[in-house]
């Protein structure tokens, strides 16, 4: 005979049975009504963070500041300056072109974006941004200490010369477009690749108080990067990689002088995930266009010797285009191999602890350390697991923040944390309700740090 259940006895089951996940669904549904969807919003309404994959106070950085800066003045929002390093410039560049395409991240894109893929370190290329406009060109310099024994090039060659391979020089990360104009010099002069050894640092700035600290020899870098130095009379220089003297510069000779055919340099632009609508696009580039033909712009290149060379975004595009085509050829070539070649590669790290933990794991199970006898042991498992759901949690964050947005991301995360470690649902939608939208006003609004917009809004 079947057996029948009371409805009050039913209505208890269906508790028992979803009451587990009554926190996780009242948060999520207050933190929804408090924040709202996302209504039809002009652009830009909120911050924007422009990247510099290069270290504060480098060259890169000095020109990412001033387009921030009247960047503010013509948008009339906040635009937050980010410094993404490490990696030779692929740590910035890929979180540029990985970023939420909807005209609030901008990168400020340099020659290496052309060089990281051919040498195997990332796939992100120029095909991964739409470019907006280029805002600056400047040549390599070669600089020395105040008391250094060289006074020309040609001295300089004469102790590389006598001394292969003992000479240090840096001035950006291993294979970036200041190594390379160096290399370029050394063959055009005869040496091999290797014949100055190259100290990979994040950029002009830390390269160049590693030579006043008597760490290296010599640095490579555009001389607005140097310029602090150079007027300080604490560095010189000898000699500009440019087809002439610079307007800025007229006292340092080219390398053509010193009968060295060679020139390089690099460029900076600004660009925006693949994928942006065509209208902010066209908002963002009008704006650039503005700042890079006002006053302020052309006064500070001219203050601090940066070149000026603004290309709009149709001519910028066929330029990357072509210059990857160049560069490709140019690493491809057996002249650039001791370049392109690293004695460890990028992925290194990540494999050996990766390997340590697979190592670790095996051990464990192996040993029976894992496995639960008796109810001490159950209670630990239970530890474990609630620790592992946690890290789960964090870990689901970081993936999903970027796309869905830093308030619904934290919601559900501190609600599945509460929900864990068992705390009363009332005090979790509580602490939710306060803690989400507070961190977001005093980091997001007061401090100005560019958290995750994502699918939802104030």
């Amino acid at each position: 005979m079947p057996r029948l259940i009371a409805p009050s006895t039913k209505r208890r089951s269906l508790a028992g049975k979803y009451g587990t996940f009554k926190p996780i669904l009242v948060i999520a549904a207050i933190s929804c009504l408090v924040v709202g969807c996302k209504e039809q919003e002009t652009f830009p309404s909120r911050p924007i963070t422009l990247i510099c994959p290069w270290s504060a106070g480098g060259g890169t950085d000095q020109v990412a500041r001033q387009i921030a800066m009247q960047l503010e003045h013509t948008l009339g929002v906040p635009v937050n300056v980010l410094n993404a390093t490490g990696g030779a410039g692929v740590t910035g560049h890929t979180r540029g072109a990985q970023a939420n395409p909807d005209g609030y991240t901008i990168t400020m894109i340099t020659s290496e974006l052309n060089m990281l893929h051919w040498r195997g370190m990332t796939n992100i290329s120029y095909l991964d941004y739409e470019p907006l406009m280029q805002v600056n060109r400047d040549y390599a310099a070669v600089f020395v200490r105040a008391d250094a024994p060289w006074s020309s090039l040609q001295e300089l060659e004469q102790a590389i010369r006598a001394r292969p391979g003992t000479l240090t020089a840096s001035g950006t990360a291993f294979g970036g477009v200041w190594h390379v104009s160096m290399v370029g010099w050394l063959l055009k002069s005869g040496f091999s690749a290797d014949a100055v050894t190259w100290i990979p640092m994040d950029g002009s700035a830390p390269s160049l108080q590693e030579l006043m600290a008597g760490g290296l020899d010599f640095v490579v870098c555009s001389l607005p990067e140097a310029r602090s130095l150079l007027e300080a009379g604490a560095i010189r220089t000898l000699g500009v990689m440019a087809e002439e003297r610079l307007a800025r510069y007229p006292g340092v000779p080219t390398f053509k002088e010193h009968g060295i055919e060679w020139t390089s340099g690099t460029w900076r632009g600004l660009a925006v995930p693949k994928g942006i609508p065509e209208e902010r696009a066209e908002v963002l580039t009008n704006a650039l266009r503005q700042v890079v033909a006002g006053d302020a712009y052309m006064d500070f290149l001219q203050a601090a010797g940066f070149g000026s060379a603004a290309l709009p975004r149709q001519e910028f595009a066929a330029f990357l285009e072509q210059e990857n085509e160049a560069y490709g050829e140019v690493f491809a070539s057996d002249a650039f191999q001791a370049v392109t070649s690293q004695r460890y590669g990028p992925w290194l790290f990540p494999a050996v602890v990766i390997g340590l933990m697979a190592v670790t794991i095996a051990v464990l199970l192996g040993s029976g350390a894992l496995r639960v006898h008796d109810e001490a042991q159950e209670v630990t498992a239970r530890g474990a697991f609630r620790v592992g759901i946690a890290v789960g949690a964090i870990i689901l964050y970081m993936l999903v923040a970027e796309q869905a947005g830093y308030v619904l991301s934290a919601a559900l995360l501190l609600a599945v944390l509460f929900w864990t470690f068992k705390v009363k649902w009332y005090v979790a939608a509580g602490v939710v309700l306060v803690l989400v939208p507070l961190t977001y006003q005093v980091f997001a609004v007061y401090l100005r740090v560019g958290l995750p917009w994502g699918w939802l809004g104030w």
